[in-house]
């Protein structure tokens, strides 16, 4: 079966920030990327522009008047969007960026950031999920599936169910998953889920610890008491072996 390839430059990125001289700044370099790209100033009409068209990847800001950037962020996932999420945050609000990850949001950049630093993130989540829309069109090629109980995770169709029953994650999570479930039983750390996972040196890795708590909150019927995803107080995650 062919697989169709995905340009990055056919990708269309969503920038909410009420401050319009940032957003008309990161527009002005993303274009000169070669993205599509559209605006918004604020939360409510950020999600009106996710409605009128198709977006792969999204800047949102924290603090903006009407709606903010984190209660967006939960509206977005709760629609059933899962492109990803880049949420922009003053130093002062590190309680922000936990809420705005554990609200879905892939990734954050703290104020004030240089433009390669932005450019280098959008790129880095679009690359994976580009991979992540191309393994979706190409469902009817070979499956390769993994079981581990009741959890079930096809990795050419990306999907995956807990006892028959459907589970949605994002593409990021989804990738996590797949890292452990295909290797049970073997304990990853924190650093290396991150440099496998995101393909770049961990510097923080306090976005796993958020990833992998809504993952188990979506595979396990106890979170508190998991099944499967396991912590390794000190070292790291596995996936249990059954």
């Amino acid at each position: 079966m062919k697989e169709r390839k995905i340009s990055l430059e056919a990708f269309h990125i969503l920038i909410v920030e009420d401050d319009k001289e940032i957003r008309e700044g990161i527009e002005i370099y993303l274009k000169n990327q070669g993205y599509q790209v559209s605006q918004a100033a604020d939360g409510v009409e950020g999600l009106q522009k996710i409605e009128e068209r198709e977006i792969h990847l999204a800047i949102v800001d924290v603090m903006m008047p009407r709606m903010d950037g984190i209660t967006m962020m939960m509206k977005v996932r709760e629609r059933g969007y899962d492109f990803p999420v880049i949420m922009l945050s003053a130093k002062s609000e590190e309680v922000d960026k936990i809420m705005g990850l554990n609200m879905g949001a892939d990734d954050y950049v703290t104020k004030p950031f240089t433009t390669m630093e932005l450019l280098a993130r959008v790129n880095s989540h679009l690359r994976r999920y580009r991979k992540y829309l191309e393994a979706m069109d190409g469902k009817q090629g070979s499956e390769k599936i993994y079981c581990i109980g009741g959890l079930e995770l096809n990795e050419e169709t990306v999907e995956v169910s807990v006892d028959g029953n459907p589970v949605k994650l994002t593409p990021l999570e989804f990738k996590i998953l797949l890292l452990l479930i295909k290797s049970p039983g073997r304990v990853f750390s924190a650093e290396e889920i991150y440099e496998r996972v995101w393909n770049e040196q961990a510097i923080n890795t306090d976005t796993i610890m958020v990833h992998i708590r809504r993952i188990r909150e979506k595979i396990e019927i106890n979170p508190k008491e998991p099944k499967y995803l396991k912590v390794v107080w000190g070292v790291g995650y596995k996936i249990e072996k059954w």
